[in-house]
């Protein structure tokens, strides 16, 4: 039996994997921002869910909802931080509040979850932390620079973090999902106000969004459980086949350019000292 903490656990990959969890005798301390979103985890599962009303964007609310599941259950096995929505817009039009609202809850969320449990999983020795990025958190997409800046924030500090704990026993997966049908491009979702100049841009977008029919996310459950239950998990893994196109490409370009460019950055030293 292991014991979870999952935020979003009301819908999308959270539900899913929340669900999956219990189904097979794991405990769940599952958060959401509304506790009749876990009603029906509630009635299916019992004492064996804990559920626990969260804004991630509150620290201190997010440090006591750690500290009570963790007396709740004794123990935190697995930690996923799965918060998040998808802010739609081009750069020029984003507001500052939605800017902020963006990495509030993207990055910063997922690292006040982090810092909470990191006492209980240093204490323990073992753990397992899951940040749930995206394919976005590789490649970058017009229209979601914010999404983007999120998750490329939430995969570097996690990289870096993956390195602090190891020592202490714990583990970490940054977990990159291609497209599914979650709800974070949905109701969740923040749409800027549109600035004319940019809809070639946004129609193209909308164009390859619709040659496109997302997965139900419930298909991820078993991989993630696959991954808790692994001794030595990987720092990232891809959820479907999409990114791994998009991720090669990516590298493959970003390779291409710094050599074709070497030329150019290694001028970028101190001057030789000419010799008496």
């Amino acid at each position: 039996m292991k014991t979870w903490f999952i935020t979003g656990a009301s819908r999308g990959f959270g539900r899913a994997w929340a669900a999956a969890a219990l189904a097979r005798g794991d405990r769940v301390a599952a958060t959401a921002r509304n506790e009749q979103a876990l009603e029906g985890l509630v009635e299916a599962y019992g004492d064996r869910v804990l559920p626990l009303v969260l804004d991630v964007t509150d620290r201190s609310a997010v440090f006591a909802a750690v500290s009570r599941a963790t007396e709740a259950f004794g123990t935190l096995d697995v930690i996923v931080n799965n918060a998040g929505y998808g802010l739609f817009g081009m750069i020029e039009e984003t507001t500052e509040e939605q800017a902020r609202a963006q990495m509030e809850t993207n990055f910063f969320g997922a690292l006040w979850v982090t810092q909470a449990a990191l006492p209980v999983l240093r204490a323990q020795g073992s753990g397992h932390i899951m940040q749930v990025s995206s394919i976005g958190g590789l490649a970058a997409f017009p229209t979601l620079g914010l999404y983007n800046a999120s998750k490329w924030a939430l995969e570097g500090l996690s990289e870096a973090l993956a390195a602090e704990i190891a020592p202490l026993g714990v583990k970490l997966t940054i977990v990159e999902p291609g497209p599914y049908a979650t709800d974070w491009s949905n109701d969740s979702a923040v749409h800027t106000d549109p600035i004319a100049a940019y809809e070639p841009v946004r129609e193209a977008r909308r164009a390859g969004a619709a040659a496109r029919t997302p997965a139900d996310p419930a298909v991820t459950a078993q991989v993630i459980l696959t991954l808790a239950d692994t001794a030595q998990p990987p720092l990232r893994l891809f959820l479907g086949p999409y990114p791994y196109p998009v991720a090669e490409k990516v590298y493959q370009d970003r390779l291409a350019t710094w050599h074709e460019w070497r030329w150019l950055a290694e001028q970028a030293v101190p001057a030789r000292e000419e010799k008496a």
